[in-house]
């Protein structure tokens, strides 16, 4: 017997709302790809945060791509106009000369991620209050350089984040991908390839 026209429609439509649903999905999943290394926690789904803070990066391997690192980071999250209050390295970094506070809590929390790989709740509770924030990205410089890859010169920019929770410590999104731009005799402007990696980086940011 024929399905009544109405009742039709909508078995059609909700088919549809699954099929659609089960797209935007996969290109999710399969656009996690897209980065050399993206790994989201289980609470990633339920983080909605809307005031975010970026520590200063970790340059000491290639300290000349601090400034532009930490400013770049601030301008693309800004950009994207999915937080309410964006707070940058480079202003983070001014907390952290005037507040030992703030500076002794975010010294003893990478100590602790850094040394046994730890991400203590208190400390990143107490940086999110110090801060304003709800969100703290962590940012390392894995490559800032010029460089040859088979027989090509690039000039090449690696970054790894981390995206934490700073209520309950959790590490809630960690990445790593790098860009590079080849040449023959004008070296790329190290800046510019990095403004482009972190544009891609930070369109797979939970939030």
């Amino acid at each position: 017997m024929a399905l009544p026209i109405f009742y039709e429609n909508v078995v059609i439509g909700h088919k549809w709302e699954r099929i659609v649903i089960a797209i935007i999905f996969l290109g999710f999943f399969f656009g996690c790809g897209g980065l050399r290394y993206s790994d989201l926690s289980p609470e990633a789904k339920d983080f909605r945060p809307q005031r975010i803070a970026v520590l200063p990066a970790d340059a000491r391997m290639f300290p000349e791509a601090k400034g532009s690192v930490d400013r770049l980071f601030a301008e693309a999250l800004g950009e994207r106009k999915w937080f309410a209050s964006v707070v940058g390295g480079e202003e983070i970094g001014r907390r952290l000369e005037r507040d030992g506070q703030l500076r002794q809590a975010v010294e003893e929390y990478l100590t602790k991620l850094d040394k046994v790989s730890f991400s203590d709740s208190a400390l990143s509770c107490r940086i999110g209050e110090l801060t304003g924030a709800e969100a703290v990205v962590l940012v390392r410089v894995d490559y800032w350089n010029y460089t040859t890859e088979k027989d090509t010169k690039v000039g090449k920019v690696g970054l790894s984040l981390r995206l934490i929770d700073a209520a309950t410590g959790k590490i809630v999104w960690t990445a790593g991908h790098h860009r590079a731009s080849e040449y023959r005799i004008i070296k790329p402007d190290l800046p510019d390839v990095a403004r482009d990696l972190i544009r891609e980086m930070i369109g797979y940011m939970p939030h």
